[in-house]
C-alpha cells in the first residue's frame, strides 16, 4: 500500500475534528463535527468551505494552446473569451468520456482543473497531443478551495470587493487578502460561489481567515456529494465513464454549437463521428435520468431498475438522501424507451 497524500490544509482538517478517509490517493475530510446533513443544509443556507486541493491544476501555454485543447474536447475553446471559464470533457475514439474538467482562459495561458482520480491519465492524454509550441505545466504549488452558498459572495467581497461584480463562469487573477489567487465564480453544489486557487504556502492562513467569518463552516466530501447529486451534477467514475457518450449522459448542452455537425468547426475531437451521429439521429439505447425515492431509504449506486412488469431497464449510478429535497435522490441510466415509465429498484 502506498502512503496517502495530504493537501496543504490537512492539519487544519484534523484540528477541526474532521473524519478523514482515503479518496483518490489522498487523506481527505469526509465530514466534520456538524455531520453530513447539517453541513449540506449549512451550504444551502449560508457558506461552506471545501478543500478540493486533491484535484489537478494545469497550465497550457503557447500559441496553439487553445487549438490543442479544442482537439481533445467537443467544446469551443478557441473562441473562449479571456476571463471566462467553460465546462468540458475529454472523449475517446468511441465517444466515451475520459474525464470532465474546467477550462479557463487567462489570456496568456489556459488554466485547466481535472478530477483527482484522473490526473495522471489526463496529463498523459494532453501531453500526447502537444506540438512543439505548446507547453503543459503541472501546478503543484497551489491549493484549491471552493466557497459555496448564498452568502459566499458577501463573505469573499469582504476580502476583495471586486469579486462581487463577477458573474457565473467569470474568472480573474486577483488579490484576496494580499494573496494572488485564481478565482472563478463557479462550483459543484448548485449554489452560488467561487473556486479559488491559492499558493500552497498561504492556503492554511487564507482558509483560517475564511472560517473566522460566522457564515462559513468547513464542509466534507459527504455533503459535497449530496449537494452535487441533489442538483443533478455528475461524478466522474460513477455517472460518467469511458463507455458513456455525452449524448447518453444527457450532456448535450456541454457540446458547443460550433463543434456540432452544422457548426463552423464541426467535429475534430476523438469520437466525433459517433457523438455527432447520436445527436443527429437521437439513436442511443440508454440515457441518464434523475430519480426520486418514494420511501425514506436512499436507492444507492448499483441498484438495478425494473419497470412495473419486472423488465430490467437500467441501473443507479449515484444515490443518497436529499436533505433539501426532503426525499432520497439518485441518478442512473435507463433504456431510452423506458424513460417515462414508473419503475422500482432492487439492490
Amino acid at each position: 500500500m502506498t502512503e496517502l497524500l495530504k493537501t496543504p490544509l490537512h492539519a487544519l482538517h484534523v484540528e477541526a475534528g474532521a473524519k478523514m478517509v482515503p479518496f483518490a490517493g489522498y487523506d481527505m475530510p469526509v465530514q466534520y463535527a456538524l455531520g453530513v446533513k447539517k453541513e449540506h443544509l449549512h451550504t444551502r443556507d449560508a457558506a461552506g468551505l471545501f478543500d478540493v486541493s486533491h484535484m489537478g491544476q494545469l497550465r497550457l501555454k503557447g500559441e496553439d494552446a487553445a487549438k490543442v485543447m479544442e482537439s481533445l474536447v467537443p467544446v469551443d475553446i478557441i473562441d473562449l473569451p479571456s476571463g471566462k471559464q467553460r465546462y468540458a470533457f475529454f472523449t475517446n475514439e468511441q465517444g466515451g468520456i475520459l474525464d470532465d474538467l474546467m477550462v479557463t482562459n487567462f489570456g496568456d495561458h489556459l488554466f485547466v482543473v481535472v478530477n483527482a482520480a484522473c490526473k495522471a491519465q489526463d496529463i498523459a492524454h494532453i501531453q500526447s497531443s502537444l506540438p512543439d509550441n505548446v507547453e503543459l505545466e503541472i501546478i503543484e504549488d497551489r491549493a484549491l478551495l471552493a466557497l459555496q452558498g448564498p452568502k459566499a459572495a458577501e463573505v469573499l467581497a469582504r476580502l476583495q470587493p471586486a469579486v462581487a461584480d463577477m458573474v457565473f463562469m467569470d474568472a480573474k487573477i486577483i488579490e484576496l487578502d494580499s494573496v494572488e489567487c485564481y478565482v472563478s465564480r463557479s462550483g459543484y453544489t448548485g449554489e452560488d460561489g467561487y473556486e479559488i486557487s491559492v499558493p500552497a504556502d498561504k492556503a492554511a492562513e487564507f482558509a483560517k481567515k475564511l472560517t473566522e467569518f460566522e457564515e462559513v463552516e468547513w464542509i466534507g466530501l459527504g455533503a459535497r456529494d449530496s449537494l452535487r447529486l441533489e442538483c443533478g451534477l455528475c461524478l466522474y467514475g460513477h455517472d460518467l465513464d469511458t463507455t458513456t457518450t455525452p449524448v447518453e449522459a444527457s450532456l448535450l448542452w456541454g457540446i458547443s454549437k460550433i463543434r456540432r455537425a452544422d457548426g463552423e468547426r464541426a467535429g475534430g475531437f476523438p469520437g466525433a463521428d459517433i457523438v455527432l451521429e447520436q445527436i443527429q439521429t437521437k439513436a442511443v439505447e440508454r440515457k441518464r435520468v434523475g430519480l426520486v425515492g418514494q420511501t425514506k431509504a436512499p436507492v444507492r449506486e448499483g441498484c438495478k431498475l425494473f419497470d412495473l412488469n419486472d423488465n430490467e431497464i437500467g441501473i443507479v449510478t449515484s444515490g443518497t438522501a436529499g436533505p433539501n429535497a426532503g426525499k432520497p435522490v439518485s441518478m442512473g441510466y435507463v433504456k431510452t424507451e423506458s424513460r417515462c415509465c414508473r419503475h422500482r429498484s432492487i439492490c
